[in-house]
């Protein structure tokens, strides 16, 4: 084992940055962690931002409301990525002063604005913080929307949904030819060994299968769709055994967006509310998500 030496005074920045430099080459090789500090009045909480070199667009109804190549990604503790955008690429002509404000005490006081396109106003659509506290990244410049309040959001040409996408996470769809087995109500409802493995940061393996090797006869086609940022726009199934139905059971995606293209039409059981899923006879253990509680 190697002794460490003590922090010399001019080494106090040590202990507030997010990762010290001796452990450097145990996370991602990115220099801007190193940088990131800690707020005084609660440690370990961090706030900090990247630019964006994608274009992103903001459209309310048939307008488009902002449009730049030089938006901020800020990343919080316990939060999901938000865009901030330039006010130089942000149509002003559009914002109307709110008298809505909130208060966040790791960025400031918030300064709320409607849109209004003159064919489409959105109230409480945007905010700013003018004024952010200490410790925040420099935002007051920028300006931030709202995201289902949106009609769409854009990068480059693609659409995407739900909130910005996270260059943190990655999403591998790896064909497989283990043998997956989905078991419901005791009833084994499918068996493949022609399945795509979509491995995603932060969530359970999912094992999406061919619809021909399930039990097809059970599925009845849902209304319900849900969006993700990293893989598009989803479908539902309902399925019924002779116990019970089992709404929204099987998602697919019929047209991903191109880093999922691999599990185009395949379908999905939602491991947490099944009996169990086998890959080459071993049970998979679930985990809690979001989904254990019934919601999607």
């Amino acid at each position: 084992m190697v002794a460490r030496k003590p922090l010399a005074a001019n080494d106090e920045k040590r202990t507030t940055t997010i990762r010290k430099p001796h452990l450097r080459g145990r996370g991602p090789h990115f220099p801007l962690l190193d940088n990131i500090v800690q707020y005084e009045f609660e440690p370990g909480y961090v706030a900090f931002t990247m630019p964006s070199p994608k274009r992103l667009r903001v459209q309310v109804g048939p307008m488009i409301v902002a449009d730049t190549t030089k938006a901020l990604v800020f990343y919080e503790s316990d939060h999901l990525p938000v865009y901030y955008f330039p006010m130089s690429d942000v149509r002003e002509e559009f914002l109307l002063p709110s008298r809505t404000t909130t208060e966040d005490p790791f960025k400031g006081t918030a300064t709320h604005y409607s849109l209004n396109t003159g064919i489409t106003l959105v109230e409480d659509g945007a905010w700013r913080y003018l004024d952010p506290v200490k410790g925040c990244p420099p935002i007051a410049d920028y300006i931030s929307f709202y995201w289902p309040k949106m009609t769409h959001w854009w990068e480059e040409d693609e659409e995407i949904f739900v909130h910005a996408r996270d260059p943190f996470r990655r999403v591998d769809c790896l064909p497989s030819s283990r043998r997956v087995q989905v078991t419901l109500d005791g009833e084994q409802v499918a068996d493949s060994r022609r399945g795509v493995f979509l491995f995603e940061t932060g969530h359970p393996v999912r094992h999406y299968l061919p619809i021909s090797d399930t039990r097809l006869d059970m599925f009845t086609p849902s209304r319900y769709i849900s969006r993700c940022p990293y893989k598009g726009i989803s479908n539902y199934y309902h399925v019924t055994t002779p116990k019970k139905r089992h709404e929204n059971l099987v998602w697919y995606y019929p047209e991903p967006v191109h880093e999922a293209e691999r599990i185009k039409g395949l379908v999905c059981f939602h491991h947490e509310l099944v009996d169990k899923i086998l890959v080459d006879g071993v049970e998979i253990p679930k985990e809690a998500t979001a989904a254990s509680d019934g919601y999607f």
